[in-house]
């Protein structure tokens, strides 16, 4: 090994033996938090990587592909209540082939796949069935694939062909979608769920597709389409008036001095109406033309006359001739046809009336009719219709201001006070812990200063310190007088600061850290 790792190493070692045992504690723990750190983040990033292998799965298909990983030995995970399966990205497109050996997942609807299945001896109907459950399939999952959808059903209803056109009645559709949770379809959506499922029957129109979510919500309706219900509608057309009214009245009184409500009559039929109408238009050219002239003439000029009894002529005077002409003509010239047919959707608006009342506070210099005036003009009022407009200018309670004021005062106020006892339980909490982090340090300094203090004891002279201390101590209580110190020779005193000095300048920091042991701890001596 390298000389400048042992050293190294021998370093690394001493200063770990000098330490104490609250800072052994500290550094064991220490050590055990980031073995424990860099082994979770090791699992983590050796984790791999896992993508759903089937979803939207039945428990028997989920049961029967758990099994088959099982015995495959490849880890999995369950999601959505057991409907979808992740497995490692490397496993999935092997696992999927072996599946699909298996007759996985066998609960699918097949799609067009159910057609390779019919034999040459079914029946039309079984045909017919079987292509229309084909066609549901392929809608479903088609429509599973949109964002926020997990499981959708598609159900179609194909009237049989006649031969009676008066009696042909068009297709519809309902469908039914599961989402996940907390996600609500939007309105762009549902119309495209809607005409995507139109678009794939011959003779099936947007607003014959019926759309149900897992909540029981009507999304769309079959005659009205994915704007809902006729009610639905209703409460959409009216709050769009509303706001529309509102927002120019909070400019003109400003906001809180104006309520707007909106009643709309809602016709809840629908009708197909066709007409043909028929026109001339001027110098039309002739498509057809005939004429016919007959002519007859008479006998040898007798007269003719009238039957009688047992249809005997009676002669009578008449002299005619007996010719006759006749003359006839028929032209066809051409005509303009036009067919209209429209289909009249339920949710028309028959009528509506819009009701404003002002603040008396606010309105006082403002012309009611004026204000009346935009009304009927923003919520597009239709007055052969029926449509009324009614402003009124009344005094607004504030009662109801004033406790939701309150309310929000006291939630803001009960707000500021849990801040301020969380800020206060925090400082508490860090405070606590900068004494406990102090009282620690405190604690391993002075058992530092100890430890120091008893080596340097243990590596002095026994007696030297002691010696020290007792004659500066006599020194300080019994002074010697300048005469004796002069007269006499080297005293006890003076052979005690000699060693004194010569200990210092021998080992002047243990003596140092000796002296501050005894100063620090108070032992006595």
């Amino acid at each position: 090994m390298p000389q400048q790792i042992t050293s190294a190493f021998g370093r690394l070692m001493a200063a770990v033996r000098s330490f104490s045992l609250a800072q052994r504690t500290i550094a064991i723990l220490g050590v055990a938090v980031l073995a424990l750190g860099i082994f979770a983040l090791s699992a983590w990033l050796m984790k791999p990587a896992y993508t759903p292998l089937f979803s939207g799965l039945s428990a028997s298909d989920a049961s029967t592909i758990v099994e088959q990983l099982q015995t495959n030995g490849v880890d999995y995970e369950l999601a959505n209540g057991g409907a979808t399966i992740l497995v490692p990205e490397q496993n999935v497109y092997a696992e999927r082939l072996t599946a699909a050996a298996a007759g996985l997942p066998s609960s699918s609807t097949g799609g067009y796949s159910l057609l390779d299945e019919m034999g040459v001896t079914s029946s039309e109907f079984q045909q017919s069935v079987t292509y229309k459950r084909a066609l549901e399939g392929e809608l479903a999952s088609t429509i599973s694939a949109l964002e926020g959808v997990t499981t959708a059903s598609v159900r179609l209803a194909i009237p049989e062909e006649t031969v009676f056109v008066s009696e042909k009645s068009n297709p519809t559709a309902s469908v039914f979608v599961e989402t996940k949770n907390g996600v609500t379809l939007s309105a762009e959506q549902v119309q495209a769920i809607t005409h995507l499922t139109s678009a794939s029957v011959d003779g099936m129109n947007a607003v014959d597709v019926a759309v149900i979510d897992a909540k029981g919500t009507v999304l769309s309706a079959v005659g009205v389409g994915a704007t809902g219900t006729a009610a639905q509608q209703t409460t959409d057309y009216e709050q769009r008036v509303r706001s529309s009214v509102q927002a120019m009245l909070d400019r003109i009184v400003g906001p809180g001095n104006s309520t707007v409500i909106v009643a709309a009559g809602v016709n809840l039929e629908s009708a197909e109406r066709v007409e043909e109408s028929f026109t001339t238009p001027e110098n039309a050219p002739i498509l057809t033309e005939s004429s016919s002239t007959e002519n007859y003439t008479g006998g040898a000029g007798g007269a003719a006359g009238v039957l009688g009894p047992d249809n005997i002529a009676v002669p009578g005077g008449a002299t005619g001739n007996g010719n006759y002409t006749s003359e006839s003509a028929t032209k066809n010239h051409a005509i303009d046809k036009v067919t209209e047919s429209r289909v009249i959707p339920a949710g028309s608006i028959e009528r509506q009336t819009v009701s404003v009342a002002l603040s008396a506070d606010v309105a006082k210099g403002i012309n009611v009719n004026d204000i009346s005036a935009l009304v009927s003009s923003a919520a597009g009022i239709d007055t052969v219709r029926g449509d009324e407009v009614t402003v009124e200018v009344v005094n607004f309670t504030t009662s109801a201001a004033d406790e939701a004021a309150a309310a929000i005062a006291a939630t803001e106020k009960a707000a500021a006070d849990e801040r301020t006892n969380e800020l206060i339980r925090t400082g508490i909490i860090a405070a606590a812990l900068l004494i406990a982090t102090a009282i620690v340090l405190l604690i391993i300094r002075a058992r530092r200063i100890r430890e120091e203090a008893e080596s340097a004891l243990s590596s002095l002279e026994a007696g030297e310190f002691r010696d020290l201390v007792m004659t500066d101590a006599t020194e300080v209580l019994t002074p010697l007088p300048d005469s004796l110190s002069v007269s006499a020779g080297p005293t006890p005193i003076d052979r005690t600061r000699a060693e004194i000095g010569s200990l210092a300048e021998r080992n002047p920091e243990k003596t140092a850290a000796f002296l501050r042991g005894l100063m620090d701890e108070k032992q006595p001596v």
